[in-house]
């Protein structure tokens, strides 16, 4: 039996390459071969915090779901072999860490050669940011705060400043992404974290709190903190999953006690048509925004563990790390 590089989650905080089947081609599905895939917080929620992970092994190719690839078999459907497309799965059958995967022809979106390839895979983490950014209320004269300036935050601040956000407060220790927030649109980089950081936005909206909150991280603490930092009737946009597949404590006094509106920013791949992926490949495509400060770490399948590794940990600059497969 054929078979192809995939990775295989065998623990928490442990994936490793493996050899696994290549898929047979079905009808109605798509079999495609990986190009390039990307790491994404919700990657690392799922193989470091255990997120929705009940047993192991994990299938080949899972959790990732960013990526792009090129038709092998269109298994009847609109995709004909050749055709280079980004892969948005939903998380429950995401397998873009494998060489070839089986897909549903709902979740690839044919992809223009006006652009780097490298570039274009930044589409599948900015179209959930599209997605995330047309559930805000208007922002015209509003003040809006960004809890982490990983790629998810930096997206944002790049759509609040074209929906018209008044100022813009980014939340995150790390330099180097804290000025890629400000080259994309910052108005105050805030590079503490915690009660201090709740307080520098305090400080900077009279006492009163941002009208929106981002939270764009992704735990328990940074949930909590957006309640206290958004002003009274204001609006919680919450992007990051939990950290674990446990219930985590909520500050529900603060939450009833503002009369808070809150709302999640997820099902960005279950839309019809994939219209916010579509709409960030033209941002892409067009120049709107620049993909190149994206594009900072790439490893071969192989070396699948040290990617993981670094995204969960970023240093040397990494902002977005990349899965290669074979000589692409």
């Amino acid at each position: 039996m054929p078979t192809m590089p995939a990775a295989v989650v065998t623990a928490l905080g442990e994936v490793r390459c493996e050899d696994a089947p290549i898929p047979d081609p079905e009808p109605g599905k798509v079999l495609l071969r990986s190009k390039l895939g990307s790491i994404c917080g919700t990657d690392l929620h799922i193989v470091y915090m255990g997120w929705n992970v009940y047993e192991y092994p994990l299938e080949p190719g899972h959790p990732g779901h960013e990526g792009v690839g090129e038709v092998i078999d269109g298994g009847g459907t609109e995709f004909q072999p050749g055709d280079i497309v980004l892969t948005a799965p939903n998380i429950w059958s995401s397998k873009t860490f494998a060489e070839y995967q089986l897909i549903d022809p709902s979740f690839l979106l044919k992809l223009p050669n006006t652009a780097p390839l490298s570039h274009l895979l930044m589409a599948q983490q900015l179209g959930t940011v599209v997605f995330a950014a047309r559930k805000l209320p208007p922002l015209l004269g509003k003040t809006v705060a960004v809890i982490g300036q990983g790629s998810v935050g930096l997206f944002h601040d790049f759509l609040l400043r074209r929906l018209g956000a008044h100022r813009i407060i980014g939340i995150e220790p790390i330099p180097s992404r804290l000025k890629a927030g400000v080259t994309l649109g910052l108005d105050h980089a805030i590079d503490v974290t915690g009660d201090k950081a709740t307080e520098a936005v305090l400080d900077l909206t009279n006492g009163e709190g941002a009208d929106v909150v981002v939270e764009a991280v992704g735990s328990t603490a940074t949930l909590n903190q957006s309640l206290k930092m958004t002003r009274p009737h204001g609006r919680v946009a919450v992007f990051g999953l939990p950290d674990g597949k446990d219930p985590v404590l909520f500050d529900w006094d603060t939450f009833f006690r503002k009369r808070l509106e809150m709302h999640a920013d997820f099902g960005a791949q279950d839309e019809p048509g994939l219209p916010a992926f579509q709409i960030a490949v033209d941002y892409i495509t067009r120049g709107d925004i620049d993909m190149a400060p994206f594009v900072t770490h790439q490893f071969s399948i192989e070396r699948v563990q040290e990617a993981f590794d670094l995204a969960e940990s970023p240093d040397d600059g990494a902002l977005k790390v990349s899965i290669t497969f074979g000589s692409d």
